[in-house]
């Protein structure tokens, strides 16, 4: 029975990983979209954190590399690649939400796959390690 947790554990980190390589790629094109089109985004509502195009597509630019490199540290199983993991995972979901404004669609779905990842990377932690 331990056998079918464990493989169960790594299925999930490993689908863990490979949304958040997924992830970082959608927010690095989404960054460069920003950078290179500023008026492809318009702000429904003016909410609290707003800030200019260019700047969001430096930040989703920046967050997406990292959000990638976390995700390929994933797959090597190391515990410190599964935190760097969650914690990613968690500003992306305080970007997205702050990025609302500008694409809401896009951001909910972006927040719903930061969570999954976040559960899937702390359901069976430990098993991976192994």
């Amino acid at each position: 029975m331990g056998d079918n947790r464990s493989e169960l554990a790594v299925g999930l980190s490993v689908f863990a990983g490979t949304v958040l390589v997924m992830i970082g790629v959608l927010h690095a094109l989404q960054g460069l979209t920003a950078l290179f089109n500023d008026t492809f985004y318009v702000v429904g509502q003016e909410w609290i954190f707003s800030f200019d195009v260019t700047t969001w597509g430096w930040v989703h630019l920046l967050l997406g590399i990292l959000v990638a490199f976390a995700g390929v540290f994933i797959f090597r199983g190391a515990v410190w690649a599964r935190t760097i993991g969650v914690l990613v995972a968690a500003l992306s979901v305080i970007v997205n939400f702050a990025w609302l404004p500008y694409y809401p669609v896009w951001g909910l779905v972006i927040i719903a796959l930061d969570i999954f990842v976040i559960w899937a990377l702390t359901l069976h932690g430990r098993d991976v390690a192994a």
